[in-house]
């Protein structure tokens, strides 16, 4: 074979083998292609998001409650739990949310600040105040202003929330037993959720006081009862929708919810009564 007619063997052999290449190349791109096709069409849009600050005291109903809230309002819950006043300050500092649920006072003074829309707003209901011990152990005597005094005065730490709902009632109630002073070095205070009940789980405190939903829904810890009428404060919870949200019809939808006959029930279970 002469040199001329070797060379064009190899040319043609070089050529089928590009070809062979390219072609496996496109097939593969294209199988690529009808792959990625095929399961973006089985992958379902994601659901837009509701970001709802919640106060503590109606977190175990929320939580509860979340997957008929989702329906209702087209939704994926993103919330965001603390005591009303820590969310009063993130509002207004101006981090973004859609709607709120939060003690009324708050609410209404977020309201005459324009960071919640006076449109829309509705009372969700109201708790009380009680007191809650690690669970298993003896439930003391709380029934009577006497024998809540004897009980504070034989603990040896006290925890509650500075900031959360109950507090400012809690010392009120320790001024009134005269014990404020005697009691000063027992307190364990942290603004941190849930760890002043998470203190007495664990045994660094023998009582707490907190909403009675707030100790109700708590593992670890045991309900003693709610404080002895004379000391009782009510606390009230109303929910609202950002002034400044982009969409909002499901935020309306959120609060509307609340009043439907499905909430009543988890409600009254978790320490709550429904507002009217």
């Amino acid at each position: 074979m002469s040199q001329n007619s070797d060379r064009t063997v190899k040319g043609d052999h070089l050529r089928k083998k590009q070809i062979h290449v390219l072609a496996t190349a496109t097939i593969l791109a294209l199988l690529c292609a009808g792959a990625f096709s095929f399961f973006a069409r089985r992958t379902p849009a994601q659901t837009p998001v509701m970001n709802v600050m919640i106060s503590d005291g109606m977190k175990t109903v929320v939580e509860e409650l979340t997957p008929q809230i989702e329906q209702a309002t087209g939704r994926k819950l993103a919330a965001q739990f603390n005591s009303s006043k820590n969310l009063r300050d993130k509002i207004q500092a101006g981090e973004p949310f859609d709607a709120a649920i939060l003690t009324s006072d708050v609410l209404d003074d977020l309201i005459k600040q324009g960071k919640i829309a006076a449109g829309g707003r509705a009372e969700i209901s109201r708790t009380g105040i009680g007191m809650g011990v690690r669970a298993g152990t003896t439930k003391p005597d709380i029934s009577t202003a006497e024998s809540l005094r004897r009980t504070l005065m034989n603990a040896k730490a006290i925890s509650f929330n500075p900031t959360g709902a109950s507090s400012v009632h809690t010392n009120d109630m320790l001024m009134r037993l005269g014990i404020a002073q005697a009691v000063k070095n027992k307190l364990i205070l942290s603004a941190e959720p849930g760890r002043p009940q998470m203190d007495v789980a664990d045994g660094k405190s023998e009582v707490v006081f907190s909403l009675i939903p707030e100790i109700k829904g708590f593992s670890g810890v045991d309900l003693v009862g709610p404080v002895p009428a004379e000391f009782q404060s009510y606390i009230n919870f109303a929910g609202g929708i950002s002034a400044s949200a982009h969409d909002a019809a499901p935020a309306l939808a959120l609060i509307k919810f609340f009043s439907s006959p499905a909430v009543a029930p988890v409600l009254l279970a978790k320490g709550m009564e429904p507002k009217q």
